[in-house]
């Protein structure tokens, strides 16, 4: 049996902008323009963002497999549902709670990509 782990109850959602910029800078530290900064932010997602989770997807229920990017540089959830396989933009992505360890990186990101 695999057991979940989900943020804390007690944390703030979304998270604080003091917090958010953190994390921006620690994905964006060592990058060079904004396609290196989007490579950073898919490597703290995928190596941060605990997956498999579940959500909801227009009233449909999803397991969110994992995070990929696309040849245009596009991040995005590869969800499933019974066959069924589709990736949504993490842009896009609903979160429900409990939240998956790590999706804080996701609203870093929205929050960096809102910004730019």
């Amino acid at each position: 049996m695999i057991v979940r782990r989900t943020t804390r109850k007690e944390e703030r959602w979304p998270p604080p902008k003091a917090k958010l910029n953190a994390l921006i800078e620690e994905a964006i530290v060592d990058a060079y323009g904004e396609s290196e900064q989007r490579v950073g932010f898919y490597t703290m997602l995928d190596d941060r963002l605990e997956t498999p989770f579940k959500t909801e997807i227009l009233g449909v229920a999803v397991t969110v497999e994992k995070i990929d990017m696309t040849d245009d540089e596009t991040i995005v959830a590869i969800c499933r549902n019974g066959r069924d396989r589709q990736s949504i933009p993490i842009l896009d992505l609903p979160l429900r709670s409990p939240r998956p360890v790590g999706a804080e990186w996701i609203e870093a990101y929205r929050s960096w990509a809102g910004g730019k």
